[in-house]
């Protein structure tokens, strides 16, 4: 993927209302953005509201892969949201259509079953456990969702991997993620672990990557020129980085995500990479 073209400096605002006027469609991360774990941060629902009233199309582009599209669906309803199927994207949809291409393989998948699994049934693939013998009989690696997962059966992976390496796609890139306790470790967490301690280079589905940007626009009835679009998001590596590449106009929220308590300017410094806004929530 190219190098973003950053902007040279950042404009702030206190929320999305002083900044939307030029874009058609609002793409918005959800931890952070739109909630923290399982409680909508306040007045996020209200600004969907007013957003739809000023005509402008929003959809949810999130990495949260360890559930299905159903249980998503469920969750923002509870949360006072009212998006469509199809105006929620998520990686774990670009996964799936991602490995159609490899539809004679076997896979091991990290995730925790009791979300449901309804929208996996056309893959070949088994839940990992605490059993050894797993790991060695599939052909290859899926990491949805990390809240089942233990170093013991990281450790597993890895020295699987060791052995025999083979593919490991991450439908969640996201090293950490923000809950109501604090941080969580995520797939990306551990896809980067793993790529330390053996010879093998995961494949990276979900933000900053392309494919789960192209699925969000192949949603879209018409076809949108890449300024027209504001990227709304917590986190400078996945959200930022992620719409910039994509031509994306893009906006940084401040104060429930990531980083909640830091300096903005410093973070932005360090990183190097400029959101068009910092904003301090929608």
């Amino acid at each position: 993927m190219p190098f973003a073209e950053f902007p040279t400096s950042w404009v702030q605002a206190k929320t999305l209302e002083a900044i939307v006027e030029p874009y058609d469609v609002i793409m918005l991360d959800a931890y952070g953005v739109l909630n923290v774990g399982e409680v909508a941060i306040e007045g996020a629902a209200s600004r969907i509201a007013s957003l739809r009233e000023c005509g402008k199309k929003v959809m949810v582009v999130s990495n949260s892969a360890a559930y299905p599209k159903p249980r998503m669906m469920e969750r923002y309803a509870r949360l006072g949201f009212d998006f469509t199927p199809s105006e929620v994207v998520t990686s774990r949809e670009a996964l799936v259509q991602y490995i159609e291409q490899f539809n004679s393989m076997k896979w091991g998948m990290m995730l925790n079953a009791s979300h449901g699994i309804s929208d996996l049934e056309s893959v070949n693939a088994e839940c990992l456990t605490d059993e050894p013998s797993t790991y060695d009989a599939v052909d290859g690696f899926l990491l949805f969702g990390a809240d089942a997962w233990s170093d013991e059966r990281q450790e597993m992976l890895e020295g699987s991997l060791r052995k025999k390496p083979r593919p490991v796609i991450v439908g969640n890139p996201d090293m950490v993620a923000p809950r109501e306790r604090g941080l969580s470790r995520e797939p990306g967490y551990f896809a980067h672990r793993l790529a330390d301690k053996t010879s093998v280079k995961p494949h990276f589905i979900g933000k900053p990557f392309k494919e789960i940007y192209d699925l969000a626009l192949s949603r879209q009835s018409l076809k949108l020129e890449p300024s027209r679009v504001l990227m709304v998001g917590d986190t400078l590596h996945t959200d930022i980085l992620g719409g910039s590449q994509m031509g994306f106009d893009t906006a940084l929220v401040m104060k429930h995500g990531l980083l909640s308590g830091f300096d903005a300017d410093k973070a932005i410094k360090r990183s190097g990479i400029v959101p068009n806004f910092v904003i301090d929530e929608i």
